[in-house]
């Protein structure tokens, strides 16, 4: 499941971004009982810093992709 859920959203992101499936690639996944969550990206020129959030609701048989682009990137100091 997690080969096709990855090569699922690969296929579909591509197909927003206008480019080749082997463009996309997976920065993180999570899998939790019959559910999955994963991060993607793309350097292609079109992405344009976009990323995206595909959750897999194994309940429903329901995908959910969601588009993100960074709004900031802020060092933090911490003393822990």
């Amino acid at each position: 499941m997690d080969k096709s859920f990855m090569s699922f959203v690969e296929e579909k992101i591509a197909e927003q971004l206008g480019c080749k499936k082997e463009e996309v690639y997976m920065v993180w996944q999570c899998k939790t009982l019959q559910n999955i969550k994963g991060l993607f990206s793309s350097d292609v020129p079109q992405a344009n810093g976009l990323y995206y959030e595909a959750t897999y609701n194994g309940d429903k048989g329901e995908l959910y992709l969601d588009t993100y682009k960074k709004a900031s990137n802020k060092a933090i100091k911490v003393d822990l």
